[in-house]
Order: structure tokens, then C-alpha cells, then sequence
């Protein structure tokens, strides 16, 4: 009896002493991770270790730590940094599992920190362990939504997997398949859309983080650019305190046409030095810009070039740097740029595959058509619909000449609501286009499909979402089927 008494207040003790672990996420934990997640990392790091500090027993700021690596680490891409990191993550896997079962944070943080590192280990180009640490984490994820359905941070993580195991291109289903990685795009939005509607407690922790992969999703899945706007303004995202904020919306103005804004935020954003150094800063700048044709765009590029110890999105830089100085007529650094492309960088994303097949056919684009496609995908569509109009097909004595004059002419109508006169142009361009390299015509596709989607007419929505899935060896293959294939969903219903 006196055995079992003295084991008691020994476990008293040890609660006493502040052994037992806790996931308390308390307003200083709270306030790091805003200061995390708004990329001033150094003030949220330094708020964490205050917690440890005075709360050794609360296990909520080694998971914060987590997000304090993963953005360095993710934007920068510094081999160095992700040899002297790595070790963290199962040290801090193991740390999460010294906390009480019966939390929902026990699985949950777990399974963010697998979800993190997975994303992380593609950009060092540890691929397959990339997907088993994603399945690792879907599958803690769902545990834990059995064991827990009301703890709302289950569903923006599933949310944002499922919508995404959704639109997996056909070329790489037979990954999931095998893994067991299920998801649609309906259902996947359907429960992030139900975390960002909640109120809950938990909810409100991880707003910031769950508006991220709110508008990617939005933009590059659903194709409903006019909802990511209207979002940004409703929930007054802070692009100007907020670097994580700006950078975000910076690049969903580059991919929807809309140069301006995003070099108006990133022009305006709080540059203080609180904020984490961020190379991809300069890159998405200097392509901004390079889309208005400033003249200052390559200072840009050439900072990311110098300073990115990365690979990701090289080759496109470099490119976009020979092109800024073969519009200004200087061939000697246009092909110093040009020659760099076939020795630096990866071909990992359909556009560094596309800057480097560029390089070796040793072409030069057409200057106009050039400045054209600049200014277009900039959203300056009047300043590149003058240049066009100056200009016939058959001015351009190569037929990659003549196509590309026509999906211009295509896309430039089609973003000015001149949808019939867009659509002439593209199935002329799809009519030449089909079986060539160029990414024309299954762009001209995939076009066609979303202003017939637009109309709510679902036969020809359809008819085109698989003819660009049905064009074979293009560029950007993998992103315009990618877009294929969430097309069909959504026009499905799915």
C-alpha cells in the first residue's frame, strides 16, 4: 500500500513538475505562427523559444518549428540548409507522439509535418519519397478524422489532397492507384470550402494557411479566377504585412493576366527587415515585369539567377532573361542566358522543360509574336491586339509562325469577351495544330472547352477538354491535361 501511495505522488509530481505534455496552441503560440505564416519568421521563432521556455511541457511550438523550416526551405531550395534541416523531422515526429493520444492534435500534427516534408523533398528531388511521405499523411489524416470528425483542421488539409488526387493527369494515376490516394475535385473543395466556412476554434487557427491553398486550388483546378478575386477582397487579405500574402497573389496575377496587380502588391509590400529572405521574390518580380516589357526586368532575374541555390524555375528564368535581351537587340548576353539553360537548373516543371527544348533547337522567336505573347500573358491585351493587327498570317514564313499568330489572336479575343472571334481562331489553330509539337493547339483546346463550360454547353465543354487530353507530345503536357481533367469534373459534376 505504501508503494502504491508513493507512486502516486510521484506521478503528482511529475504532472507538477511539467512533464506531462500538452498540445496547448495559447495566444503566444497563436501569435508566432501569424508571425510564421506572414513569413517573419525570426519573431515567430523567438516567441517559441520564449514558450519553451516557460511551457517545456506544450508541444505546439516544435510543431510550429516545422512551419519556421518549411517555407526557407521550400521558397530557397539551398541543398545546404535541407542537409543541416533534415534530421528535424523525425525528431519532431517523435516529439508530437510524447503528447496524449487521446488530443486530436496527436494524429493532426503528425500528419502536417509528413504533408510538409512532402512537398519540401520534391523540390530537392527526393520524388519518391515525396509520395509515400503524401500517403503517409493522408492516410494519419484520415485516422484522425475518424477519431475526431468535428476537429475542422482535418478537413483543409483532406480538402486540399482530395482535390488534387482528384486531377492527378493520367500519366502518373497509376501512382495513386497503387497508394490508395483517392479524391475528387468536387468532394475535395466541398470539405475545404467547409473549413474555411467554419468558425470553429481550431478553424480559426489555420485560416491563413487554409486561404493558400483556397486560391491555388481555385485558379489552377477549378478555373474560377473571378471567385479567387472576389475572395482576396472579401476576406482583406494583408498583402502589404503579409509576404506570404503577396508573394501568393503575385503569382496568381502572373497566371491569370493580370501583370499589374501583382507588381503593384509586390511594389507596395512591407520590406522591412523582419521579413525572411525569399529569392522567388525576384523571379516572379522580374517575370511580372518582363510581361509590361520594363526595362528593369532583368535586374530581377539576374538577382534570382545569382543568388538561387535551387533548381526549380532556373531554366525559365534564364530563358526569360535571353528573351529580354534579344528584344533589346543585344545577342551577345541573349545567348550567354540561352547557353546556361543547358547546363543549370531542372526540368521538373512543364516550363523548364519547355525553356530547355527552346535552347537546344538553337531557334529565336519571332520578335513580334514575341512581344505579343509577353504582353498577353501580362493582361496589357490591347497593347498586344495593336501589335497583332499590324500583321497577317501570312506574313510569318514558318507554319510555328503562322500557328502561334493564331492562338494569340485566339487568346487575345478570348480574354476581351470576344468569344466568336475567339473561337474562330482557335479551331484554326486546333485545325493545324494538332499533331505538332507546339502547345498551341491543345491550349486552343482547352480555351474552346472553357468558353463552352462558360456557356453551359456540356457536350462541346466536354468534346474539347478531351481533345487537348487526346494530343499527344507537346509542350506543357502535364499541366494542360492536369486542367483537362478538372475540367471534366467539374462539367460532370464530379
Amino acid at each position: 500500500m505504501r508503494f502504491l501511495f508513493l507512486a502516486l505522488l510521484l506521478s503528482v509530481a511529475t504532472i507538477a513538475n511539467g512533464q506531462q505534455k500538452v498540445y496547448d496552441f495559447n495566444p503566444r503560440c497563436k501569435q508566432a505562427f501569424d508571425a510564421i505564416m506572414a513569413l517573419r519568421i525570426e519573431d515567430g521563432k523567438a516567441l517559441l523559444q520564449t514558450e519553451k521556455q516557460e511551457h517545456p511541457d506544450n508541444l505546439i511550438p516544435y510543431f510550429l518549428d516545422n512551419y519556421a523550416d518549411f517555407f526557407p526551405l521550400f521558397f530557397n531550395e539551398d541543398p545546404q540548409e535541407y542537409a543541416n534541416r533534415k534530421k528535424s523531422r523525425n525528431e519532431r515526429l517523435n516529439k508530437m507522439a510524447e503528447g496524449p493520444d487521446n488530443s486530436p492534435y496527436f494524429l493532426y500534427t503528425q500528419a502536417a509535418i509528413k504533408f510538409q516534408w512532402a512537398m519540401i523533398k520534391v523540390k530537392y528531388g527526393e520524388k519518391w519519397d515525396a509520395v509515400w511521405e503524401i500517403r503517409k499523411a493522408y492516410i494519419t489524416l484520415k485516422d484522425n478524422q475518424r477519431r475526431f470528425p468535428q476537429f475542422q483542421p482535418n478537413n483543409m488539409l483532406l480538402g486540399t489532397m482530395q482535390t488534387v488526387f482528384g486531377t492527378i493527369p493520367e500519366g502518373y494515376k497509376w501512382i495513386t492507384n497503387i497508394l490508395g490516394l483517392k479524391g475528387s475535385l468536387r468532394q475535395g473543395m466541398t470539405t475545404l470550402q467547409s473549413f474555411i466556412d467554419s468558425s470553429a476554434p481550431t478553424a480559426m487557427l489555420f485560416k491563413d494557411e487554409s486561404y493558400y491553398y483556397y486560391c491555388y486550388l481555385k485558379l489552377f483546378i477549378e478555373n474560377k479566377p473571378e471567385d479567387v478575386w472576389q475572395f482576396i477582397q472579401r476576406k482583406q487579405l494583408d498583402t502589404k504585412n503579409n509576404y506570404l500574402f503577396a508573394l501568393m497573389v503575385g503569382n496568381l496575377a502572373l497566371n491569370n493576366q493580370k501583370a499589374s496587380m501583382g507588381i503593384k502588391v509586390l511594389t507596395e509590400r512591407n520590406d522591412s527587415a523582419e521579413y525572411a529572405d525569399i529569392e522567388y521574390h525576384n523571379y516572379l518580380f522580374g517575370l511580372l515585369k518582363l510581361t509590361r516589357l520594363d526595362k528593369d526586368a532583368n535586374i530581377y532575374l539576374e538577382k534570382f539567377i545569382r543568388n538561387f541555390k535551387g533548381k526549380f524555375y532556373v531554366k525559365e528564368a534564364l530563358q526569360r532573361l535571353s528573351w529580354y535581351y534579344y528584344l533589346q537587340g543585344n545577342m551577345e548576353a541573349a545567348n550567354k542566358y540561352r547557353e546556361q539553360i543547358l547546363s543549370r537548373g531542372n526540368t521538373e516543371t512543364d516550363a523548364d522543360k519547355q525553356a530547355l527544348k527552346e535552347a537546344k533547337s538553337g531557334k529565336w522567336p519571332d520578335p513580334l509574336l514575341l512581344k505579343t505573347r509577353l504582353l498577353s500573358d501580362g493582361g496589357f491585351f490591347n497593347d498586344a491586339l495593336k501589335l497583332l493587327q499590324s500583321k497577317k498570317a501570312a506574313d510569318f514564313p514558318q507554319m510555328e509562325g503562322k500557328l502561334e499568330y493564331a492562338y494569340r489572336l485566339g487568346r487575345i479575343y478570348d480574354e476581351l469577351g470576344m468569344d466568336d472571334k475567339a473561337i474562330n481562331m482557335y479551331e484554326a489553330t486546333i485545325k493545324v495544330g494538332t499533331n505538332r509539337p507546339e502547345y498551341f493547339a491543345a491550349r486552343a483546346s482547352l480555351q474552346m472547352a472553357y468558353i463552352y463550360e462558360k456557356r453551359h454547353d456540356k457536350a462541346k465543354a466536354l468534346q474539347y477538354f478531351q481533345t487537348c487530353l487526346d494530343m499527344k507530345g507537346h509542350d506543357y503536357k502535364n499541366s494542360l491535361d492536369q486542367r483537362s481533367k478538372a475540367g471534366i469534373q467539374r462539367v460532370n459534376g464530379n
